[in-house]
C-alpha cells in the first residue's frame, strides 16, 4: 500500500479550504492549485467540494467565463473560514508532534 495516497486523502480537505479562504476558485481551478503542491486525482476533489458545500463550509455561484460555459465558482462561508482555522491550528500541532518523535527516534544513528 502507497502510504503517500493515504497521507493526500489527509490533507486533501485542508489544502482546499486554505485555496478557497485566498480566493473564490472553480473546481479544475482548485485541482490544478493543489496539483502544484501534492498529486492529486481530480476525481477525488469533486466528491469534497460537494461535501463542504453540503457541510455548510462552502457555497457555490456561477460566473460567466470567456472560455466556454459559466463556471461554478466555491467560497468559504463563515463557518469555513472557521472550520479551516480550525483545521489549519490542528495540523500544525500535528506536524509539530510528528516532527518532534521522529527527530527523537535518533533514525541515522
Amino acid at each position: 500500500m502507497d502510504v503517500s495516497i493515504q497521507f493526500k486523502k489527509g490533507v486533501l480537505e485542508i489544502c482546499v479550504l486554505v485555496l478557497i479562504h485566498r480566493k473564490d476558485q472553480y473546481g479544475y481551478e482548485l485541482a490544478q492549485a493543489v496539483s502544484r503542491h501534492i498529486e492529486v486525482a481530480e476525481g477525488a476533489l469533486y466528491p469534497l467540494l460537494r461535501r463542504l458545500v453540503n457541510e455548510g463550509y462552502c457555497t457555490t455561484y456561477l460566473q460567466e467565463s470567456s472560455e466556454g460555459p459559466p463556471r461554478k465558482y466555491y467560497k468559504l462561508t463563515d463557518s469555513g473560514v472557521i472550520y479551516m482555522q480550525s483545521m489549519v491550528k490542528e495540523w500544525q500541532a500535528f506536524v509539530s508532534n510528528v516532527t518532534n518523535l521522529i527527530e527523537e527516534g535518533n533514525l541515522y544513528d
